[in-house]
């Protein structure tokens, strides 16, 4: 009989283990009063940030919507299974727990004076923490290092504190990996493991506190408000970006198919105009008009400015090999030195008209007794005319002109993750208000702010506020800073 209760109650124990730790936060709603809790702790730590949100509708709107993606890509993550996966789990319930702790700390500690995170837990308390295991009297130390011996686990009150941190641990350092690929191979240090056992040992003494004062109803129930609102909101962050790498990058792509129908149904995009224009230059530059001449009145190449002003004639000297863009290059080199090339080349920039001055070879521009390298690399001189098919975005003034297939595939990727977004929102019926009170601020609150932050001792930080922004610090997006294209 005691071997099929254990059996049973092992198998409980693997079901709690992989199933019922699956996350069931709902992240589909903010409420009016958490968002108007939270804000009201923002007036005390950041006022400057609340002034502008109150003085600008343009800016509450946009957190209003960045609020909005953010849960319904957090929602879509958890409705297609990603907090299914063990890491994941384990890296939500760590979140949780950090962010009550850092919350605990400051609601309890906030009139003893400055002090680092978490300066108030001793080296008695980590001690104790990690003395305190679950001792063979009670039993429970007994049974749960069976469980673990045997592979099967044991219940979450019953597991050790090391083989918590062991999970802890592991996850972090697997989360690392994963974002960033410099990462992948290297080997965490003994001093680094100190510091996550130190930062996990005082995170969970507080956590536990913090429980035995919920349950024993110590806390008011506005700290409790907004710091669980603040765990829901890093969650969100966290499976949001798990979304976006996972399936919105997908859901966003646009191929060059995809540009080349969208310019054909635009003709304000069509080229040809400029194409006639370069084409014209050319003919000139053909029948033997001087072509520096033809590059400074008509290239539209801003590298033709030289530093003082002084306009260059549309040279490049000392071009190594692969520097410029494939078309241009291609161009340039098939070309006998003195030779203008008799056809347009197009690439992304525009139309160019090139003539080759010096083929690939060693630079003779260079002086070696100057530069050590000189003539190491090979390299040729060319000139050319630029004219340029960049597009400048008429619903953005301040936007630079950009080649058209950018700003074509800028706008269908921004359209397709607008569309994404609606449709998110509306599947996962998403809720966010947007008649919620802000906060008042006033000059003193300002002054009083920025003098708590001067006499932030080292090594400090400031209380986690707001934070309705992705996880790379801007709007809850995917996207990456594309590539900047090679030089003309």
């Amino acid at each position: 009989m005691v071997v099929v209760i254990l059996a049973i109650g092992a198998g409980l124990v693997v079901w709690k283990k992989k199933v019922g730790g699956q996350s069931s936060e709902s992240f589909n709603e903010i409420t009016r009063p958490e968002i108007e809790a939270l804000l009201a702790d923002v007036a005390k730590n950041n006022p400057m940030v609340l002034k502008r949100l109150a003085s600008d509708p343009k800016m509450k709107k946009d957190q209003i919507e960045n609020l909005k993606q953010l849960l319904a890509f957090a929602s879509q993550a958890q409705r297609e299974g990603l907090t299914a996966d063990p890491m994941t789990r384990q890296e939500l319930a760590n979140i949780k727990a950090e962010i009550l702790a850092v919350n605990y700390d400051r609601e309890m500690n906030q009139d003893k004076g400055p002090m680092p995170p978490f300066g108030f837990i001793t080296e008695d308390m980590i001690n104790a923490f990690w003395a305190d295991e679950r001792t063979p009297e009670s039993g429970k130390g007994w049974f749960s290092g069976m469980m673990e011996k045997i592979g099967l686990g044991a219940p979450e009150e019953l597991r050790s504190h090391e083989a918590e941190f062991a999970d802890f641990l592991e996850t972090k350092i697997a989360v690392l990996k994963a974002s960033s690929p410099e990462m992948k191979d290297r080997e965490i240090s003994d001093e680094e493991k100190k510091q996550a056992r130190d930062i996990f040992a005082k995170t969970r003494i507080y956590g536990a506190e913090y429980r035995q004062k919920l349950n024993a109803g110590e806390l008011a129930p506005e700290f409790v408000l907004k710091a669980n609102l603040q765990v829901k909101l890093q969650q969100a962050q966290y499976l949001a970006k798990l979304y976006s790498d996972n399936r919105a990058k997908t859901e966003k792509k646009v191929t060059d198919e995809d540009i080349a129908k969208y310019i054909s149904e635009h003709p304000e995009l069509d080229p040809a105009e400029k194409r006639k224009k370069a084409q014209e230059i050319l003919d000139r530059a053909k029948a033997g008009e001087d072509f520096v001449a033809l590059a400074n009145e008509f290239t539209q190449d801003p590298g033709n400015n030289g530093p003082d002003g002084t306009l260059q004639g549309g040279i490049y000297k000392d071009v190594p090999k692969g520097r410029m863009v494939v078309p241009f290059e291609e161009g340039a080199l098939k070309l006998e030195e003195g030779q203008v090339n008799p056809e347009l080349v197009e690439s992304d920039f525009g139309y160019h008209i090139i003539k080759l001055e010096r083929k690939l070879g060693p630079s003779p521009n260079k002086d070696a007794n100057k530069d050590p390298k000189a003539g190491e690399t090979d390299t040729y001189d060319v000139r050319h005319i630029l004219i340029s098919t960049g597009y400048k975005d008429p619903e953005n003034p301040t936007a630079r002109e950009m080649p058209v297939k950018d700003y074509v595939r800028n706008k269908l990727e921004s359209d397709k993750e607008k569309k994404l977004v609606e449709d998110l929102v509306a599947a996962n019926n998403i809720r966010v208000p947007d008649d919620f009170t802000i906060p008042e601020v006033t000059d003193e609150q300002i002054q009083q702010s920025k003098q708590k932050q001067q006499q932030m001792p080292p090594g400090g930080m400031p209380p986690p506020g707001v934070e309705v922004n992705g996880p790379d610090g801007k709007p809850a997006k995917p996207d990456a800073k594309k590539a900047e294209p090679k030089k003309k």
